[in-house]
């Protein structure tokens, strides 16, 4: 058996046994400036620290949005440099980002319409609104999923999250059609789901198309409140909303259980 420690010339060296244990160490301790940023790292790419990253963004955006106050695009008018087409797609840039800090969509449809007339400002807002609900899917499946995710617990929240799991396109479909749900909510719940980009996208396209026209339209005949395209409008506005009343009123004792 090898002693700790042994002299050989007076040099005194340490036997294997000895040197094992802290070459252990040794390897199992990372190296400083490597190690720090590796814990750095690990701790920003967090699903919390990612949460928190996306709840940041959106109260910023929003606190952007009081202080500039979009809704003087209803007075203000379109800026002068711009004109057709271009003043169209700065429009439906603008339309997208707004959605993604909580403006109220009927709001920039009726002013789509009141600026861009009833099918270019149509055209428009369904741009925008496409663009806005992209984005708000992608901040939230990057951003909030991994972390949102193992909350879903509860009876409501589980069965929303099979709906828009099993069925993306049809599930989505339906709350654009139905506008009493909120398009912001809409949009991050289907995020942290497992629908889909593409099924979210293409059933946001298709669903929010009678919505958006009618508040276009009612936009752009504002001025003529009587007329019967401007009756039409709020027709098409107020029944959708009746009718998902009266249907989330007789399914509320048939969601299904978790």
């Amino acid at each position: 058996m090898l002693d700790a420690h042994t002299r050989s010339g007076g040099t005194v060296t340490a036997s294997p046994r000895a040197a094992a244990p802290e070459l252990a160490v040794a390897a199992g301790r990372p190296a400083g400036p490597a190690g720090f940023a590796a814990r750095v790292t690990r701790a920003v790419l967090s699903p919390w620290s990612r949460l928190a990253l996306l709840v940041v963004l959106l109260t910023a955006a929003a606190s952007a949005m009081l202080v500039f106050q979009p809704q003087r695009m209803l007075t203000d008018g379109r800026e002068p440099q711009l004109g057709g087409a271009a003043a169209a797609l700065a429009y439906a840039l603008a339309y997208g980002l707004c959605t993604v800090a909580f403006v109220p969509r009927p709001l920039l449809n009726l002013a789509a319409g009141a600026l861009f007339g009833s099918s270019v400002g149509l055209s428009s807002a369904l741009a925008g609104t496409v663009l806005g609900a992209g984005l708000a899917f992608c901040l939230g499946r990057a951003l909030g999923q991994d972390a949102l995710r193992p909350l879903l617990r509860g009876r409501w929240l589980k069965a929303a999250d099979g709906q828009l799991s099993r069925h993306g396109f049809r599930s989505m479909l339906a709350a654009r059609l139905f506008p009493g749900v909120p398009f912001a909510a809409a949009n991050y719940c289907a995020a942290v789901s497992r629908m889909g980009l593409v099924p979210f996208l293409l059933a946001t396209a298709v669903g929010s198309v009678p919505n958006t026209a009618a508040y276009a339209v009612a936009g752009a005949r504002a001025s003529t409140p009587g007329s019967p395209a401007f009756l039409i409008a709020l027709a098409v506005i107020a029944l959708p909303a009746l009718a998902g009343g009266v249907v989330a009123w007789r399914r509320r004792h048939r969601l299904p259980g978790a």
